[in-house]
């Protein structure tokens, strides 16, 4: 399969879905300019309740990423399947993790002030 094969494939496959891709990112950067400007910054936030939380959201593509596939999560039995699942998984993960850990900071009832 050549590699414009390939992204042909992709294409369609993410058109179904382009919708929510969209407004995931709309979503991701409306709360990262906002953040940042109330005075957010990663590095210096604790973050261990996102960290959990974006934990559980990475576990819980156990559940409903295999349904979104229309598979089951006993089909996943190579080792290739694995390591998809757990580079799905983490991905999860971190996208809830920036999506949660800006959103955090602006639900606290003080943000600190920048220096």
């Amino acid at each position: 399969m050549t590699f414009t094969g390939a992204l042909t494939i992709l294409g369609y496959a993410i058109m179904p879905y382009l919708w929510l891709v969209i407004l995931l990112l709309l979503v991701f950067f409306a709360l990262q300019i906002t953040a940042r400007l109330r005075g957010y910054r990663c590095l210096s936030q604790p973050k261990g309740l996102s960290l959990a939380l974006s934990a559980l959201v990475g576990l819980s593509g156990l559940l409903w990423i295999p349904a979104l596939t229309h598979s089951r999560l006993a089909y996943v039995a190579t080792l290739f399947d694995w390591v998809a699942m757990l580079g799905a998984l983490l991905g999860l993960a971190l996208l809830a993790f920036l999506l949660i850990h800006p959103a955090s900071y602006l639900l606290q009832k003080g943000p600190r002030a920048a220096h």
